[in-house]
């Protein structure tokens, strides 16, 4: 399915996506992938929903391996966003939504990057208007068939 007939070449907009692709800046993927609004579109080693980790989405965030400061707590506990973090995850699960378990969002949602798990189709959508808006948003999709 195409979404859009045209799109800015400075900003990675998905432009289609189908049973075993997804399509973006009218290049087409056979894997999972990951990207933001600018840089590169990166291979997602995860196959499957049950493939999904914090560790995972950790490393979509542009996080690595953030420690947590043992001191947090003097300054209210919570662990601090970094600047350049993204303000939302949209997980595209394939086909189907497939919600997250909490043990895997948690470490995110505590530093105050919100997780969207939606179906493939839903978060290429979501993605394009976010992206559009000048939102600072990643996208990890799955195609619609690896999801199952």
């Amino acid at each position: 399915m195409q979404l859009q007939s045209e799109s800015n070449p400075a900003l990675n907009t998905v432009t289609a996506y189908g049973h075993d692709y997804i399509e973006i800046n009218e290049v087409s993927y056979g894997h999972a992938v990951y990207f933001g609004p600018e840089g590169d579109i990166n291979t997602w080693q995860v196959k499957v929903v049950g493939d999904i980790t914090a560790d995972a989405l950790r490393a979509v965030a542009g996080l690595g391996d953030v420690k947590a400061d043992p001191m947090a707590f003097l300054d209210g506990g919570a662990p601090q966003k970094p600047a350049d973090a993204p303000e939302v995850l949209l997980i595209g699960t394939g086909l189907r939504q497939h919600l997250l378990p909490a043990h895997v969002t948690r470490p995110l949602l505590e530093i105050g990057i919100g997780i969207e798990a939606m179906s493939t189709q839903a978060a290429a959508r979501t993605y394009n208007i976010l992206m559009s808006e000048g939102r600072r948003v990643i996208a990890a999709l799955l195609p619609l068939e690896e999801a199952a």
